[in-house]
């Protein structure tokens, strides 16, 4: 893993790229490398992982293309074996850029992995930037008034002269959203490249397409069948993601997707993260598994946590305002495991493909009534009473945005001050673009998680709480072939409604190889217990929204008891650290 920058442009220097790159120095502590040519440069920072020689140095050129290249390719070899060369290097970047050389952008459906890449064109004086499927890897690009800039994080971006503007419809966003979605970002003219997607950019003008189009289509097989061919499956692909030439470990939790995770491997390393106390700690469980699964297991115990460090590094992991607390957890278990390992597989995804969040269950959009929509039009809409009724009154899109969301519509526009709002705003136009009238409910929700708040919110959250720490993390769970063969099973195949359960299959696959009950834990998650920690300390929250109205921000207060209090902090220590 790695971090990636470059600029195309007449003021274009291998000195401004190398300073974009070093602030990713985090991301690639193990060197750096640059390639220019007038107009151009390129600029990469490694974390060594395949072929931990010089020969896997970066930029990276063969024929016509340079590379700066973040990410795992499982299948290189494979791939390099239909290749001729000549090969001075045994890993994966070498592989990818005689891909791109031979073959095109015609080589991405080949790519077994996650990446996020730029290919410079040196013929064609094009440059090429490309988001994996799931868009487990970001990459960030500005457009300059006389070329382009890209970059692995947003950070190194604002090395370029000019300050941007912030984008205030991205800050209403953020408030939905809990994270700005794709391709905004918190400034105007620099947007994220979305999860499946290409750029050219070529004499000025830019082209994105979408290149990944799974089928959605179900595809007819008993449930035994589709049981065995997911094990089969996960046989192939979990081994396949500890591909490395340094330690690899696991995150072991008390939940299923990890447990399954650390099963298709021989004994490995597993690192669990618990907080004093044991509140909503899933320590107990996750050693269990690991005794009974003969893992090398590691416990970490974290003190109660800070509020106060967690709020001041968020604004430098994200450089935009980012909703989940549970970052916080994810960046500390990071900052553990790399004492040890470089790479560390994780269960994420396995909610999604598997259909394990309670809404699957909670039968979206079925309580809405005449009653509970005039209440969420009366009620006022900052009340208790009030935001429940706004999410139980939604039908169609709307209440699957409520099922996935942060804050409700009428909400922001109560807190925001007039200057920040937008009339008539459509807070639903991320949602929109993946939503299919002719979808079942089920596949429709499950749709929609994948394309956009695992790309925006999970997958940013791990890629950068980890990468802070220049540790790797592997979702194996996400891997293309998994998913698409998921998005073949029925969903109804993997919920029981009456028992508010999912991920029935897996739960079928996994009851005999997992300790007694362990397939009964109660899902808990690494979220912060905010609400209790702001009704001790109220006066925290009262000064940020304090700042945020002084700011023009906000209009109005909140307390203690608002749902979504966190957010506001968050909002409130981002101005602070970069407005």
């Amino acid at each position: 893993m790695c971090g990636i920058a470059g600029i195309v442009s007449p003021r274009a220097s291998v000195e401004l790229a190398r300073s974009m790159a070093r602030r990713l120095q985090h991301r690639g502590p193990d060197g750096e490398g640059t390639w220019g040519e007038p107009g151009v440069a390129l600029a990469h920072r490694r974390l060594a992982i395949l072929d931990l020689s010089e020969g896997g140095h970066q930029p990276m050129a063969f024929g016509s293309q340079v590379l700066t290249y973040n990410g795992e390719i499982y299948n290189h070899e494979q791939l390099r074996a239909g290749l001729p060369g000549p090969w001075h290097s045994s890993g994966d970047t070498e592989v990818l850029v005689h891909l791109l050389a031979t073959q095109g952008r015609d080589c991405l459906e080949r790519l077994v992995g996650m990446f996020a890449f730029a290919a410079w064109d040196t013929r064609e004086r094009s440059l090429l930037l490309v988001r994996d499927r799931l868009g487990i890897k970001p990459l960030y690009y500005r457009l300059l008034p006389d070329g382009i800039a890209f970059a692995s994080e947003l950070k190194a971006l604002l090395v370029l002269e000019g300050q941007p503007q912030i984008d205030h419809s991205a800050v209403r966003d953020f408030l939905f959203h809990g994270y700005i979605p794709a391709p905004k970002s918190i400034y105007r003219g620099i947007a994220k490249l979305p999860a499946g997607h290409t750029l050219t950019w070529k004499d000025g003008r830019i082209c994105i397409q979408r290149y990944w189009h799974p089928s959605t289509a179900i595809v007819a097989r008993s449930v035994e069948d589709t049981v065995q061919g997911l094990d089969a499956l996960l046989r192939t692909v979990v081994p396949e993601h500890t591909l490395s030439d340094v330690p690899v470990g696991v995150f072991l939790s008390g939940g299923i997707d990890s447990a399954l995770t650390a099963y298709y491997l021989d004994k490995p390393r597993t690192y669990t993260l618990g907080f004093d106390g044991g509140a909503r700690s899933e320590t107990a469980a996750a050693r269990r598994a690991a005794e009974h699964l003969h893992t090398e297991h590691l416990q970490m115990t974290a003190p109660l946590a800070d509020f106060a460090e967690a709020l001041d590094r968020m604004p430098a992991l994200f450089d935009e305002p980012f909703g989940d607390s549970a970052a916080w957890s994810n960046y500390l278990i990071a900052q553990f495991a790399r004492r040890e390992v470089t790479v560390a597989l994780s269960g994420e995804g396995g909610d999604e493909i598997f259909c394990g969040y309670p809404r699957y269950w909670s039968n979206v959009g079925g309580r809405s009534s005449v009653i509970n929509r005039s209440l969420a039009r009366y009620l006022p809409p900052l009340s208790r009473f009030g935001m429940s009724m706004q999410r139980h009154a939604a039908v169609g899109l709307p209440a699957y945005a409520a099922a996935l969301g942060g804050m409700a519509a009428p909400q922001i526009d109560s807190l925001l001050a007039q200057s920040w709002q937008e009339p008539q705003y459509d807070y639903l136009w991320f949602y929109r673009q993946h939503w299919h009238e002719g979808m079942s409910p089920l596949v429709q929700l499950r749709w929609l998680d994948l394309n956009t708040d695992l790309p925006e919110g999970l997958l940013t959250k791990v890629d950068r709480t980890s990468m802070a720490h220049s540790l790797e993390v592997r979702p194996p769970l996400l891997d293309h072939r998994l998913v698409e063969y998921m998005l073949g099973v029925d969903p109804r195949v993997l919920v029981d409604q009456p028992r508010r359960r999912g991920k029935l299959l897996v739960r079928q696959l996994m009851q005999p190889r997992l300790p007694p009950g362990h397939l009964e834990q109660p899902k808990s998650g690494f979220g912060l217990p905010v609400h209790r920690w702001l009704q001790q300390r109220p006066q925290i929250l009262h000064e940020a929204v304090a700042r945020l109205m002084q700011r023009g921000v906000l209009q109005r207060t909140v307390g203690p008891e608002f749902r979504r209090a966190w957010y506001l902090l968050v909002l409130d220590r981002w101005f602070s650290a970069f407005a």
